[in-house]
């Protein structure tokens, strides 16, 4: 880790530093209509929205998808996000926070479930790649949880990250699970895929900013010593 104070943090993307909300809506919606489901809100997304994903569509079908209708929505979801994803920005506040963490000496990397190959040149994109360490998306089928995902993102980060002292702030319950699966801390943000009531259970510190998430990992970071 550097020094004794140091501390990482490993960000989520989608619904944390990229402000993809009304994409991710669209796109869901674009998914429901080919199995001709009513569209549904952003509210009511948040307050619905799991992982693994089917188990989210299972909510709204009354039943698990199908292997043909899971692939024709995930197509179709992906294909309008790409397209729709492009008038996004990032999260108010989240280029001078990853600049500052970096200024004050920390390392910090970046673990998504979108896909590796459209992640990294939508990241440089923006001008922020030179602040992580490490960026990787998700390789192999998507839909599922990001536990796995985190276990070789960190063995990867051997030697610059322990777990004691590394702090994962995304914006989904399963950020938490993710975190607790390698024995790290998480700080969840509310303004992304999930509502502040559906994180509540999750068992970690809730947020409604960046600048507080942050603030919380500099908090975790000092608690571990």
């Amino acid at each position: 880790m550097g020094t004794h104070k140091s501390a990482h943090i490993v960000w989520d993307w989608n619904g944390t530093l990229f402000h993809d909300n009304d994409a991710i809506i669209g796109a869901t919606n674009a998914a429901f209509a080919e199995l001709g489901l009513a569209p549904i809100t952003l509210e009511q997304y948040r307050s619905l929205y799991c992982v693994p994903v089917p188990k989210f569509y299972e909510r709204l079908l009354g039943r698990l998808p199908s292997d043909a209708e899971w692939e024709l929505m995930d197509g179709t979801f992906h294909r309008y996000y790409a397209e729709h994803r492009v008038r996004c920005g990032l999260t108010e506040g989240a280029e001078e926070l990853l600049a500052g963490w970096r200024s004050d000496g920390h390392s910090q990397s970046l673990l998504s479930m979108y896909g590796h190959e459209e992640l990294v040149p939508v990241v440089r994109g923006f001008g922020i790649e030179p602040h992580f360490v490490r960026i990787d998306g998700r390789t192999g089928p998507s839909g599922g949880s990001k536990a796995e995902h985190m276990v070789r993102h960190l063995k990867a980060l051997a030697g610059v990250a322990e777990p004691e002292r590394t702090v994962v702030i995304g914006d989904a319950a399963d950020d938490a699970v993710a975190a607790r699966h390698v024995g790290a801390r998480a700080v969840l943000y509310s303004g992304g895929s999930h509502s502040r009531a559906s994180l509540a259970g999750a068992g970690v510190p809730v947020v409604d900013s960046l600048t507080e998430a942050v603030a919380e990992a500099r908090r975790i970071a000092a608690q571990a010593g």
